[in-house]
């Protein structure tokens, strides 16, 4: 059976990714900061009858992380990294002018220090699989300039060049940055709280990262919602 790790996984694209995966036979390690829903997504995820491992904790915690990579080495190895814990920075979002130093440390220690600290943690594990693969959640804030999206933005962007410098670093790796355009989830409603405009469920993005992960194309930076419509 393939292993996956995935952060951020108890609700939102972390879940649905984790509910398809498991539906394709994956062993996942799931983590989440909330314990109890975390437990629910496992017990949703634990349906198709694969191993799955939950460990509640912080990313930015070295002893966590360290933890999620024994988790996988237990079911056998480590074929697929999913980072997709996020951190905004503030909520809601703010201009730049009043954003918080403290926040943009916090979504720079989330999106960019704790991705890359995994990433060095699991490398031996993905080195060894036949099909090693990092997968990091990228945003449109990333790459375009949106009004108080600043900080994230910044955060996403800097998680981007990490995983194209280790796509290069790696090449025995496949390494993307998939951007899953905007979705209904709770992250979004934090960041945008009087935002009412009706957004896909994650789940509708998904099929985007089977579709990466059944033809594996060159590393590099993707928008789920082509890959949805198949361009």
């Amino acid at each position: 059976m393939p292993v996956g790790i995935i952060t951020g996984a108890s609700k939102g694209l972390g879940r649905a990714l984790a509910e398809a995966l498991a539906g394709r036979g994956w062993d996942l390690v799931l983590d989440a900061r909330g314990e109890g829903v975390l437990k629910e997504a496992a017990t949703a995820v634990g349906r198709y009858g694969t191993r799955v491992v939950v460990l509640p904790g912080d990313v930015t915690d070295a002893g966590h992380r360290a933890a999620l990579v024994a988790a996988a080495r237990r079911l056998g190895g480590l074929d697929l990294l999913v980072s997709n814990a996020s951190a905004l920075g503030a909520e809601p979002l703010v201009r730049l002018a009043g954003l918080s130093l403290d926040g943009l440390r916090r979504a720079l220690e989330v999106n960019v220090t704790a991705a890359l600290g995994l990433v060095q943690e699991a490398l031996p594990l993905l080195r060894a699989s036949a099909a090693g693969t990092v997968i990091a959640v990228s945003s449109d804030a990333a790459a375009q300039a949106y009004e108080t999206w600043g900080g994230y933005g910044a955060s996403k962007a800097a998680l981007d060049q990490l995983a194209a410098v280790l796509a290069v670093e790696e090449p025995g790796l496949r390494v993307w940055a998939v951007d899953p355009g905007d979705m209904a989830t709770d992250l979004y409603a934090a960041a945008v709280p009087d935002d009412d405009d009706a957004r896909p469920a994650p789940d509708t993005v998904v099929p985007a990262f089977l579709r990466l992960l059944d033809e594996r194309p060159v590393s590099g930076r993707y928008a789920a919602p082509i890959l949805v419509a198949g361009r």
